[in-house]
């Protein structure tokens, strides 16, 4: 294929003057976080599917060999770096992709709207298609993922039960990954199946099909917090140009590109690249979702997506306001130098970064003084609240971000969060904070534990709490509430500010692409010490929010609690509305709240009286066996919420699991003492009521 000859409107050869860039030798695509990677650099999915197509000359589902050239090189134009296929493609279509510089993600069909659990045979034929499609793709460097399902019907769904097919679909997943290792596997769900939960993929894909920009951008965030910490594709969206026009079919796309990658999306897929589409034995022809027309001529649609396939990602803000960066470091020479260093490639224009070295003892001061764009502050250890407030008083910013000395921001941190401040209005907004892999087993242990901070919503998109490595306020709302309160030295700072916020009126945003890395704690006695410093914390918060507390101290939440909760144990299943018959398009789901049940047993009260109770049957001989059933609970509950823990693949192992129902045993009682002794210390402050006065 020669680059630079031709007619755009002859299906034998290029656009002219265009020359895409072939792909080298297989460049493994990774995943770290909510995001792709090619090498060190993030790699966005800007893909259209195609197909499916009728028998070609060549004995498979894709057009001519000479269409699929002039296909692939206008893909290439209009910027795509993705297509996503319905079927297996041939050798030749994958090496001509890869001349033309395209990854494929790679849908492999099988009989799944049939009731195929009811047969050993067709799930013995199901697991085969699945890994001979993997074993033909796997070596070639045009191979970007494979998809193991699309759209499973929901009434086959409902026949067979959630919980079987999900199984079936993980079991899909195993097989891909046999075969093919390094390989991306995930499922194209859909919103008539959202409940399936699928979890265990290497990134989240969702076909979705809303025209209406709000209701799109209002279940884009649902699809975020499904995906929790993995890339979000929209693996298929489009628009029928007969029935809405062309020129509303690139308006309607245009809408969802924007908002696809403005709220954090790794990718999207455009369905369908031409209007040539054949299914079910008949070319359809009521429908034209294509960018192009079936004879290859470009419809206002093609324009629309080269616009934002071709455009810097994430897309450029329409303004960008100064962003004060506050750092609050004690003793952190462990992980100073990392979070330095991420500070200085964020991607944003108008930034300063702030750091209040509180006290330090160790190098922290001496490695702040190695990076040159940091405004230092040093002074005698006063807590961490004093130092963000300090922090407060010298930014010249708009906007305030504070993270942690023990964090990593992701590079387009600053430009996801103010996104988000630009199109909503708020006062706050908060981000996600993921675990980075850890190199040894207590490490990745304590990652999976309870009691790591989190973010907390009460809707998709409205939080209750931000935690306090990576949250961001408008300087003159913290200004107006005098900022943090001096009273928390290390920890519920974050827990007082939001709710003092909402009791001010103001409203907490969450933006899931706006991510910082969050070293845990890398020793068991460190994660016990900060259990102590959060029940402190607790004991601390309460006096200030009374009425936001449960009867054992606990905070009392109105929102959902998010992050890794894997190894927390769910008692009760959510209920799901799907409409008549299970026909619904949207799914409802009413997740029933917490209950004091859930984890009780692991609760100090619960094993205080245990022990006393195990301690009156020494006396007395009466009941023995009601402390230890009451014992073998909490044990029960550590195994059971260490057994589904999602412990590192290279660490996971008897041993691994032992010390995760160790620390979710000791968490929540260590927490609890330090939250008692607290509670008392403070109620002994309180001066005694002086009745004659009264």
């Amino acid at each position: 294929m020669n680059c630079g000859e031709g007619n755009l409107q002859d299906l034998t050869s290029p656009p002219s003057g265009f020359c895409p860039e072939p792909l080298a030798d297989r460049e493994t695509v990774t995943v770290k976080g909510k995001f792709f990677f090619l090498g060190d650099k993030k790699f966005f999915l800007k893909g259209v599917s195609y197909g499916p197509f009728s028998i070609g000359t060549h004995g498979e589902s894709f057009p001519e060999k000479l269409v699929v050239e002039k296909d692939f090189a206008l893909m290439a134009e209009m910027g795509a770096n993705c297509l996503r296929t319905y079927t297996v493609p041939p050798d030749w279509l994958l090496d001509l992709a890869a001349i033309s510089g395209l990854r494929l993600l790679i849908g492999i069909p099988w009989t799944q709207h049939v009731a195929f659990l009811d047969s050993s045979t067709v799930k013995a034929e199901v697991r085969n298609s699945i890994a001979q499609a993997v074993k033909v793709c796997r070596d070639h460097p045009a191979t970007f993922a494979y998809l193991v399902g699309n759209e499973i019907p929901p009434d086959i769904v409902r026949w067979h039960g959630a919980k079987r097919v999900r199984a079936f679909i993980k079991e899909l997943m195993a097989v891909a990954k046999d075969g093919d290792p390094d390989g991306l596997v995930s499922y194209a769900n859909y919103p008539s199946t959202e409940y399936l939960n699928i979890n265990f993929t290497d990134f989240s894909c969702f076909n979705v099909y809303l025209h209406k920009e709000t209701d799109f951008r209002r279940y884009l965030s649902r699809l975020h917090n499904l995906a929790e910490d993995k890339p979000l594709v929209l693996s298929e969206f489009g628009v029928d140009s007969i029935r809405e026009g062309t020129q509303a079919q690139a308006e309607i796309l245009a809408q969802k590109l924007s908002s696809s990658f403005e709220m954090g999306a790794a990718g999207t897929v455009v369905f369908s690249w031409t209007d040539e589409w054949f299914t079910g034995g008949y070319a359809i022809q009521d429908w034209a979702f294509g960018l192009v027309e079936a004879e290859r001529l470009k419809k206002p649609a093609f324009h629309t997506v080269q616009q934002h396939y071709t455009a810097p990602l994430p897309p450029i803000l329409p303004k960008y306001p100064k962003v004060s960066v506050i750092v609050c470091a004690y003793n952190a020479e462990r992980t100073m130098d990392s979070c330095l260093a991420s500070l200085q490639e964020l991607n944003y224009p108008n930034y300063e970064v702030i750091v209040v070295n509180d006290g330090s003892s160790d190098r922290t001061l001496e490695i702040t003084q190695r990076y040159d764009y940091v405004r230092l502050i040093s002074q005698e250890n006063k807590g961490l609240s004093v130092a963000r407030n300090v922090g407060l008083a010298a930014a010249t910013g708009e906007i305030v971000a504070y993270t942690d000395s023990d964090c990593m921001v992701d590079p387009d941190w600053l430009t996801y969060l103010v996104a988000k401040f630009l199109s909503s209005g708020l006062a706050a907004v908060g981000g996600p904070n993921l675990s980075p892999p850890e190199e040894s087993l207590v490490p990745a242990c304590v990652a999976v534990s309870p009691g790591v901070p989190t973010h907390i919503l009460v809707s998709d998109e409205v939080a209750e709490h931000i935690a306090g490595c990576n949250m961001a306020f408008r300087r003159e709302v913290l200004q107006e509430i005098n900022g943090f309160n001096p009273i928390f030295r290390t920890a519920g700072d974050d827990v007082d500010i939001c709710w003092r916020l909402q009791d001010k009126g103001y409203t907490i945003g969450f933006s899931p692409a706006a991510i910082v890395w969050h070293f845990r704690r890398n020793t068991v006695e460190a994660y016990l010490k900060q259990q102590k410093g959060y029940g402190k914390a607790e004991a601390l918060v309460y006096f200030k929010h009374p009425f936001r507390f449960n009867l054992l101290g606990q905070p009392s939440w109105l929102g959902r609690i998010y992050g890794d909760l894997s190894a927390f144990v769910r008692i009760g299943q959510p209920v799901i509305y799907s409409g008549v018959f299970g026909g619904g398009l949207f799914q409802t789901l009413y997740e029933p709240s917490a209950s004091l049940i859930s984890y009780l047993p692991l609760t100090l009260e619960w094993n205080v009286v245990a022990f006393l109770l195990f301690v009156s049957a020494l006396l007395s001989g009466d009941r023995p066996w009601l402390s230890a059933v009451m014992f073998l609970i909490s044990v029960s509950w550590c195994v059971a919420g260490a057994i589904q823990a999602r412990i590192d693949s290279r660490f996971v192992g008897l041993r691994a699991r032992l010390l995760v129902a160790l620390l979710i045993y000791l968490g929540p009682l260590v927490r609890s003492v330090e939250r008692y002794k607290w509670r008392i210390k403070e109620l002994t402050k309180a001066q005694p009521i002086n009745f004659d006065e009264l």
